[in-house]
């Protein structure tokens, strides 16, 4: 089966054409072939660094480990990342190359569409079956022209299709059939099946509709897939845990909501830690209460900060750490917690100079050139509670483009080759570091929070942890195992060798 495609469309966004993909890659590899997912185009904050210090989408990353391959920026080649101007910074093979407007990407898509085949087609050859996602829909009219993600992928690819709906949604066969008779001939005839996705019910109920929507369609119903609570890492651009509490448990965590917030994604190992929930703030008044406020990344943090200060959650944050309440800050957030932030070449926003919250000694230089690199760091016992983890390593990855300077009274916790990242306070109740997926392991947060517990005399040892990774495969075999037992899979290996 080796230089075979399948791709994956849907009816719309977030009908649940990434976690198919991912269930799909996991079953091919249990099956025995090597296979790699691919989108073309990824518009997302959630990013990875690769080994090679290459950013790419989170999706394909977390499909990338379904497949169990190593993530390569192959996979994704084109990721944008929105700013805060109506512009997103356009990233092409894992190195940002401009930031651009919507007009001025559409005039660069032709140059990308070749680039795009070039690096699909070196992919392919190193495996039996690329599983390629889409993007929204590709009955999206408007934007046939200058395609680079949908049908005009298929094409390049030579790829077969098959048409994902969402019946969670309602009007699933409307929007199946809609967005069939609105192909073109030669696209319609690459369609060689749909699922309906996110059923909720006895499936025989379905099947007079079944029946009817393949008497229109003249493709094959491969299956109905249903509704599936996944906790796999998600888009920010789809998901719904802002709106939601994680967990359940005495230790309370509110992030801090960001306008422009990049890598939640650090923040879901936390919701797999015993007897602790985790919910995202968005006032004041939303943080009374936690025993841990966490400061995300984000892709802007200047103007985040000033949006802060604005709704009076950075005063709320400064009055928690010096009540003693632990704060922690990651990439972007760990630069609002210094004194000052300078922005000389106007990378963040047209704001040369502004006050943090003064919570870390030290200030903030905004560079062009981005860090993007895959880190090891290591704890160091900056404050009598941290003794225990004296020496523990923590494994992440950095991508932030700011440079600290370090006041006096900076304490540093955390290094990377025997260099400062993080640092904390003299109380050693505020901590910051660079370094995304730090929480991944589970370790470092179980030490926090038996700190946390302590202060708040609760009684108890320190409990049982669980990785990321230990997670994200037992997810993995399950959610493949409903697919596999929800669709026809011998009927996709067939389409995939063409005899469909």
């Amino acid at each position: 089966m080796r230089g075979k495609s399948l791709m994956i469309q849907g009816t719309a966004s977030s009908v649940g054409k990434s976690v198919l993909c991912a269930a799909i890659l996991r079953i091919m590899k249990q099956d025995g072939y090597r296979v790699a997912p691919f989108k073309a185009q990824n518009m997302a904050l959630n990013s990875f660094v690769t080994k090679d210090g290459l950013e790419m989408g989170r999706a394909q990353v977390v499909q990338a480990q379904a497949a169990g391959m190593e993530p390569d920026v192959k996979m994704n080649p084109v990721l944008l990342k929105p700013t805060g101007d109506r512009r997103s910074q356009v990233i092409l093979n894992g190195k940002a190359v401009d930031s651009m407007t919507a007009l001025e990407y559409h005039e660069y898509k032709p140059a990308l569409h070749r680039k795009i085949k070039e690096i699909y087609e070196s992919l392919e050859q190193t495996v039996d079956c690329v599983v390629i996602e889409g993007a929204g829909s590709p009955a999206e009219i408007n934007l046939r022209d200058g395609d680079i993600v949908n049908m005009a992928m298929a094409e390049s690819a030579d790829a077969p299709v098959i048409l994902v709906g969402d019946i969670d949604l309602g009007g699933v066969f409307a929007a199946l059939l809609g967005t069939i008779m609105l192909l073109t001939e030669a696209e319609r005839a690459r369609v060689k099946g749909v699922i309906i996705n996110k059923f909720r019910g006895d499936v025989k109920i379905l099947e007079p509709g079944l029946r009817m929507l393949e008497e229109r369609i003249h493709v094959p119903v491969l299956g109905v897939v249903p509704y599936m609570d996944v906790e796999l890492e998600d888009e920010d651009s789809v998901t719904t845990r802002f709106k939601r509490q994680a967990g359940t448990g005495d230790l309370d965590v509110a992030v801090v909501y960001l306008a422009h917030m990049s890598n939640f994604t650090d923040f879901q190992a936390l919701t797999l830690q015993p007897d602790v929930r985790v919910r995202y703030a968005r006032t004041p008044q939303e943080l009374e209460h936690a025993d841990l406020i966490v400061v995300p990344g984000t892709k802007n943090t200047i103007e985040d900060l000033i949006d802060l200060r604005n709704r009076g959650m950075d005063a709320a944050i400064v009055a928690h750490a010096k009540r003693g309440g632990m704060v922690m800050g990651i990439c972007g957030g760990y630069q609002m917690l210094g004194k000052k932030l300078f922005d000389p070449e106007h990378v963040e926003s047209n704001v040369s100079e502004i006050f943090g919250m003064g919570l870390l000694d030290m200030d903030v230089t905004f560079e062009r050139e981005k860090r993007t690199v895959q880190s090891v760091g290591c704890v160091k016992a900056a404050s009598a509670w941290m003794q225990e983890m004296e020496g523990l390593r923590v494994d992440g990855y950095e991508i932030h483009a700011g440079r600290n300077a370090l006041g006096k009274d900076a304490r540093v916790w955390l290094t990377i080759d025997g260099q400062a990242d993080g640092i904390t306070n003299e109380a050693g109740n505020v901590l910051g570091s660079y370094l995304h997926g730090l929480f991944d392991d589970g370790q470092l947060f179980a030490s926090i929070a038996y700190h946390i517990r302590q202060k708040k005399g609760l009684s108890g040892s320190r409990q049982e942890v669980m990785s990321m990774e230990t997670f994200r495969e037992r997810e993995f075999d399950r959610i493949a195992d409903i697919v596999r037992a929800s669709i026809d899979m011998e009927k996709i290996y067939e389409i995939v060798r063409g005899e469909q």
